[in-house]
């Protein structure tokens, strides 16, 4: 059994292995397609490329060196809207032992550490394993909307987690 390893911060090959993993997953269970596939890829190496590691977080975690799920807090607008949890993925290898709620985990401490005071992000309605994991996690559905952003019309959900009283 491979031990797992989580990393802060980018590593040669993870935007590609995330957009991959977007890709696979959200195309065999949703049928997405390329434009799904090219919004993460264009969306994700954005982020990437002006991540400040003060305000932002990027969480990869690796089984023999080889990427099998990350996590990103944008945390550009979090004093005022709130950080942005994104990009949450594991492989079918990893889906279901408890990776995905270590990289949660790294994703919350990292905004409670800042003094961030909620974090939301958007999924769609059917990801039930996902929806559990944000839940035990203290994320709550705020608001729901037909939508389209991911090329699919869907049933947006965004939650969110308060972290700190707002002033």
């Amino acid at each position: 059994m491979s031990r797992i390893r989580i990393d802060k911060g980018y590593v040669p090959g993870s935007l590609g292995r995330a957009v991959e993993l977007h890709g696979a997953y959200y195309g065999a269970h949703w049928g997405f397609g390329l434009f799904f596939e090219a919004k993460v890829a264009t969306d994700l190496a954005e982020f990437l490329k002006r991540c400040d590691e003060s305000r932002d977080g990027f969480w990869t975690a690796s089984a023999d060196g080889r990427v099998e799920g990350c996590i990103a807090i944008d945390g550009i607008h979090a004093e005022t809207g709130g950080a942005h949890l994104r990009w949450f993925i594991m492989s079918d290898a990893q889906r279901g032992k408890g990776t995905g709620g270590q990289l949660l985990e790294r994703a919350v401490g990292f905004c409670q550490d800042r003094g961030y005071p909620r974090i939301y992000l958007w999924t769609f309605e059917g990801l039930e394993t996902a929806r559990h994991l944000y839940e035990k996690h203290g994320f709550r559905l705020v608001a729901e909307q037909r939508g389209s952003r991911w090329g699919s019309v869907v049933n947006e959900q965004r939650f969110e987690r308060v972290l700190a009283a707002l002033a």
